[in-house]
């Protein structure tokens, strides 16, 4: 990143961005999360500093724990996967994309991940074109 941002901005910018996050630490320990009174996958605050494996429903838990072992092992950099899932009063069907990144720093050394989600259905009904301010 070029420049500097004070903390309140980099604050600001972490809760508008338009998908809910996670982070690991290098030792699978929670770090932070987003969007805490909006999230579609909800986690209570106690879940900070925990192992990742106390957080996960036990269908998916083998999965991430790959996906995570993966990066370790520095053979993958990302996992995208999407699910169907009801939300909201009616709890109608959304797409969801689910996706973990391995965060590195400059010289390539693992230091966590992040698990990024973003409920896609309203994207997914976009066509044509909508310009700048119209």
């Amino acid at each position: 990143m070029i420049g500097k941002l004070p903390d309140d901005v980099l604050q600001a910018i972490l809760e508008t961005l338009p998908v809910e996050f996670s982070v690991l630490d290098k030792d699978d320990k929670v770090l932070a999360w987003n969007k805490h009174t909006t999230r579609i996958f909800k986690r209570a605050e106690a879940v900070v500093g925990r192992d990742v494996r106390k957080c996960h429903p036990g269908k998916s838990l083998q999965k991430v724990e790959t996906i995570i072992a993966e990066m370790k092992a520095g053979k993958r950099d990302k996992a995208q996967f999407w699910i169907d899932l009801p939300i909201g009063p009616k709890q109608e069907l959304q797409k969801i994309l689910i996706e973990y990144y391995a965060l590195r720093d400059k010289d390539g050394r693992f230091l966590g991940v992040m698990e990024c989600s973003q409920n896609i259905s309203p994207l997914q009904k976009i066509t044509g074109q909508k310009r700048l301010l119209d």
